[in-house]
């Protein structure tokens, strides 16, 4: 079975951190590009991450820059997503998703969604 399985949810504190971790089976993720996007609560998905096949190239909304940053490590079929300085606006579902590519990196086009992991910023 194709999957994803993201972990590394959880309740922090404004100001704290998480890694999160979005997991491949069934399919190998080095030939594919990862993007996390998040859903909160009466509010459309949106992109705000998301890194190249290689990890060569990377690209984060304005929202989340300067604070989030991805890594991936192919030997493990594992990508990472390191989330600092997080405010309650960052409050959400984080899903990741893996679309078949060779370069660069989106947020549409989608071939794989894992079920997603929730994030939630308070204190």
């Amino acid at each position: 079975q194709l999957q994803l399985v993201e972990s590394g949810g959880g309740l922090v504190q404004p100001g704290g951190s998480l890694r999160l971790s979005c997991a491949a089976s069934g399919f190998t993720l080095n030939r594919y590009a990862i993007s996390w996007f998040r859903q909160a609560p009466g509010k459309e998905r949106e992109g705000v991450a998301c890194i190249s096949s290689g990890g060569g190239y990377r690209m984060y909304a304005a929202s989340v820059k300067g604070r989030f940053t991805m890594s991936r490590d192919n030997a493990q079929n594992t990508v990472y997503v390191e989330m600092n300085s997080l405010k309650p606006d960052d409050t959400a579902v984080y899903y990741c998703a893996a679309q078949l590519r060779s370069t660069s990196c989106s947020y549409t086009g989608m071939n794989y969604w894992g079920k997603g992991t929730l994030v939630t910023v308070s204190s």
